[in-house]
């Protein structure tokens, strides 16, 4: 019997509308979005995929909604020359089956399941030509290995029949329930249970090692919950966790950030989540946002979020709004 069939059935979390698309310009649109990947059509003589890519926030990362009825998407090493892996992709199947290739492990994806994809390994993702639509937060790879260790690397499957796989699904049920847009709290929740996931897999690092990740890991959990109070700065972290502001950025370092950056960052993400939901655009000005955020200067909060984005919070707000 296959034991599949007895886990619970999950709802699909997001929706695709599915339009013809020349297979050149799909491949490019999943370029711009998730990196450099070859995309085969089902009917290689047609040339044409039939399906859509759109954006959103979820918690604070960059995700991607994929629909497709390609016959496989592929990424090898040429192309990670090319485009050096800085993710791991969190892929949540959503609807349909893909069988995923990495690592020299082969798993079937059903409705629901997910899989963490590495993508500085080569990999492939089989559709066989059916409908499928699969949802792929991109978490940064360096940031993930020192939450999490090696552990989540070269390609992961999130075993669905472990207590903690439902309990991940339900926190991304409810963030997609508000759109994306979340509180510091779910986003930290649910790298709780990933971390927590992961940690009950392995632990193979040395006592050094460990000291030194949990120290970076605690830092980057308190940024996560209290980035949204303006008070909060990178020496009251240090004064929290019991370190000297030079100790902390040592540890900082390792991920090429500081304390503080981080911390600006992390409010600007949830700027950005806030203004991109639909129910905050029409309900709750940019400045509110700003401050809810953990800003109490809005000329500073405009300048960064354009430095970041690339376009201003107001125009952002405007193109949630229709």
């Amino acid at each position: 019997m296959n034991p599949h069939n007895y886990l619970p059935k999950f709802r699909p979390l997001a929706a695709g509308e599915s339009t013809a698309h020349p297979v050149e310009g799909f491949a490019q649109q999943v370029q711009n979005v998730c990196g450099l990947f070859a995309v085969e059509p089902k009917s290689p003589q047609h040339g044409w995929i039939k399906g859509s890519i759109k954006t959103m926030p979820v918690a604070r990362f960059d995700t991607a909604i994929v629909s497709l009825d390609a016959m496989q998407v592929t990424r090898n090493r040429k192309m990670i020359r090319h485009d050096p892996g800085e993710h791991l992709f969190l892929l949540v199947q959503d609807q349909g089956t893909c069988t995923v290739h990495q690592n020299g492990q082969t798993n079937i994806l059903r409705a629901g399941d997910m899989f963490l994809v590495d993508s500085s390994r080569s990999s492939d993702f089989v559709y066989g030509g059916n409908n499928s639509r699969q949802i792929s937060i991109h978490l940064p790879r360096q940031e993930m290995l020192h939450r999490f260790g090696e552990i989540c690397t070269n390609g992961r499957p999130i075993a669905s029949n472990d207590p903690l796989f439902v309990a991940m699904r339900a926190v991304l049920e409810k963030i997609f329930s508000e759109s994306g847009a979340t509180t510091p709290q779910l986003n930290d929740a649910f790298l709780s249970l990933l971390g927590g996931y992961f940690h009950g897999l392995e632990h193979q690092s040395s006592l050094a090692d460990k000291l030194g990740n949990s120290l970076l890991s605690q830092a980057l959990g308190i940024i996560d919950r209290r980035a949204a109070d303006p008070n909060f700065s990178a020496h009251a972290l240090a004064f929290e966790l019991n370190v000297t502001p030079r100790t902390l950025q040592r540890h900082f370092g390792t991920i090429g950030e500081t304390a503080s950056k981080r911390i600006l960052n992390v409010r600007l993400d949830l700027a950005k989540a806030q203004i991109s939901s639909h129910r905050a655009a029409h309900n709750t000005s940019v400045s509110d946002i700003a401050y809810a955020c953990g800003f109490n200067d809005l000329s500073y909060f405009y300048k960064k979020f354009r430095e970041r984005f690339d376009v201003a919070p107001g125009e952002l707000r405007n193109r949630m709004s229709h």
